[in-house]
């Protein structure tokens, strides 16, 4: 399966903001916006300015570095969106966030996404009491999230869910730590994602 595996501070560089692929570090003085607050690259420090055209595939890069999504499944995203009733952006974004591995992630059983990829590929979770693997997988309204018994003490998953009591989920998502299982209480809606994106954007990228 393809993925990215160059540095992921480079693409925080390259958006300019902090994507949080790298967890906690990213919080801390040793994040690369923090260090170097430009784009990579020899050219990096010159002045850019973008086109119409070149704002829009910024948007559009930005949003999938932050899903961890490359070019083709984040296209088939946007076109099974734009086939949905109601607003393709906000669509989009919910068919996003419903991803396995973000609602993993979401729910604080993972530092990043990337993290949180590598565990649902790794059979650290179930859904519905089934064993999945498949960090794309669209999870539905009621789903229900549990760690796989057999690995649950493992020390990753463990120290997770110790640690979700302190965490406030968002209100779709709801944990319980003491029974170990994890619900999606409602589909996101626009006002969930609290990211800085413009997925109207997008919208206007792919309908050139």
């Amino acid at each position: 399966m393809a993925r990215y595996r160059g540095s992921v501070c480079r693409l925080c560089r390259r958006e300019g903001i902090k994507l949080y692929l790298k967890g906690s570090r990213c919080e801390t003085a040793k994040c690369a916006i923090e260090k170097r607050a430009y784009p990579p690259g020899q050219h990096g420090q010159g002045r850019t300015k973008f086109s119409e055209y070149g704002v829009q595939l910024r948007e559009k890069q930005k949003v999938k570095r932050i899903y961890g999504v490359l070019e083709k499944p984040f296209r088939n995203y946007f076109f099974k969106a734009d086939r949905k009733k109601g607003v393709t952006g906000e669509n989009l974004l919910q068919n996003l966030e419903l991803r396995f591995d973000n609602v993993v992630y979401r729910m604080g059983l993972a530092p990043s996404r990337n993290a949180a990829r590598q565990l649902v590929r790794h059979k650290h979770f179930h859904v519905n009491g089934k064993k999945m693997n498949v960090p794309s997988y669209i999870l539905k309204q009621g789903d229900v999230i549990t760690p796989n018994p057999n690995k649950s003490k493992k020390k990753p998953v463990n120290e997770a869910i110790e640690g979700i009591k302190e965490k406030t989920l968002p209100e779709w998502l709801s944990f319980d730590a003491d029974s170990k299982q994890g619900i999606v209480q409602s589909m996101p809606t626009r006002e969930d994602v609290k990211l800085p994106i413009e997925e109207q954007l997008i919208v206007e990228l792919y309908s050139r």
